[in-house]
């Protein structure tokens, strides 16, 4: 009996130190992401976008061609998509930066003339009094001292911002020629890292990347689309009504859809604005019409759009990708917010699973096994082995 208690407590030891093990190396790996957060960047996205083309590739193979060759043609179309899309878009971005630019006069004079005095006779705060030459001037003697260390801040943040501009040219040539490798040797990544997995968890494994593998692809191709059709409609009808920086706005709100319920919030509080500037008031007509846009697009994209080409494939309610997203951006920047749904929907695979593993262990049923049964009205009925009597469909 001694022997048998020391065995068991030395295998729940070593099952400890494992899982202890285990652990230490996922908090490394955190922490050398979080360190080389701006270099690893370009090699994320290039891993995106290299295994949301995979399976093309893999259809195109079982059609008779090369991996090579495979790997060179849908490299090419995503080429040409992207070359189209900047050939479409930035004529159309540019005339609407140049509208944006000369109607800022405009709105400089509504938020001055309007919307300031508007917030000062409700809250009782002077704000327009803040914006008075003078007094800046006034404000700047009082505060010269700091003058030069600001100045300083400011030259520092340009010379970063000429750093950073070098380093977004060298990511935007290395995205596409590591895009390509990763492409064509993704078949082999998939096996080397298969091949370092223990043989006694290799169809857990298997099964659990097979699973967030297929909910991330198909959520990420699905609202990619969800998102150009609703940026679409927004840019579109918005422009249609006679918004001037409809198109503009519609894209912006597009973007930033795949954050539920945000891209729909700030675009319409952007082109209420932008209506209310334009019109030089309250011009309701117009108002209406581009409150009724919004409202097409966010019912378009609820009863149509999402449930066609999203639907339930990431299985993650729409708070838990907004933190998510916060959460990644908050910990590692950009490329945080770059892995928050890959990072969202594998956790969410990984915690289906947990939650199966425990609905069959002994905490959960207890060391009596229990037997289901069904009444007569189709109700699952637990009842102990040891019960005399079986339950009737009077018990459901």
């Amino acid at each position: 009996m001694t022997l048998h208690t020391d065995e068991t407590a030395s295998a729940d030891i070593a099952r400890f130190l494992k899982r202890l093990q285990w652990g230490l190396v996922a908090v490394a790996l955190g922490w050398v992401v979080w360190r080389l957060g701006p270099v690893l960047t370009p090699f994320v996205l290039a891993l995106l976008l290299g295994w949301l083309g995979d399976p093309l590739v893999d259809r195109l193979e079982r059609r008779g061609r090369s991996r090579t060759v495979a790997v060179t043609l849908v490299f090419l179309l995503m080429s040409l998509v992207v070359a189209l899309a900047l050939i479409l878009l930035v004529p159309m971005i540019e005339r609407q930066i140049v509208t944006l630019i000369d109607s800022l006069p405009a709105y400089r004079d509504w938020i001055i003339g309007t919307a300031l005095p508007w917030i000062e006779q409700r809250t009782g705060y002077e704000l327009v009094a803040w914006l008075d030459s003078e007094r800046l001037i006034q404000w700047v003697r009082e505060h010269w001292q700091q003058a030069g260390g600001v100045a300083a801040a400011m030259l520092s943040y340009v010379s970063r911002s000429g750093f950073a501009l070098v380093a977004v040219v060298i990511n935007l040539v290395l995205v596409p020629i590591l895009t390509f490798y990763f492409m064509r040797d993704w078949d082999k990544l998939v096996e080397r890292c298969a091949a370092l997995i223990p043989r006694d968890h290799i169809g857990t494994v298997s099964r659990l990347a097979y699973e967030s593998s297929e909910s991330l692809g198909g959520f990420l191709r699905g609202q990619f689309l969800v998102m150009l059709g609703q940026g679409t409609i927004y840019a579109v009808g918005m422009s249609l009504v006679g918004l001037r920086l409809g198109l503009l706005i519609g894209m912006i709100a597009g973007l930033i859809s795949f954050i539920p319920y945000l891209g729909a919030t700030v675009g319409i509080l952007m082109a209420l604005i932008a209506a209310i500037v334009q019109a030089q008031g309250f011009d309701w007509q117009l108002l209406i019409l581009v409150s009724l846009v919004f409202t097409i697009g966010q019912l378009a994209e609820s009863y149509v759009l999402t449930p066609r080409l999203v639907g339930d494939r990431i299985g993650l309610h729409p708070v838990a990708v907004i933190f998510a997203v916060l959460a990644g951006g908050q910990l590692f920047g950009f490329l945080g917010m770059l892995l928050a749904l890959p990072v969202a929907a594998v956790a969410n695979v990984l915690l289906r699973y947990a939650q199966e593993r425990y609905t069959q262990s002994k905490l959960y049923a207890g060391e009596k096994p229990e037997i289901a049964m069904t009444g007569g009205s189709g109700n699952r009925i637990i009842v102990p082995p040891s019960t005399d009597r079986a339950p009737d469909a009077g018990d459901a």
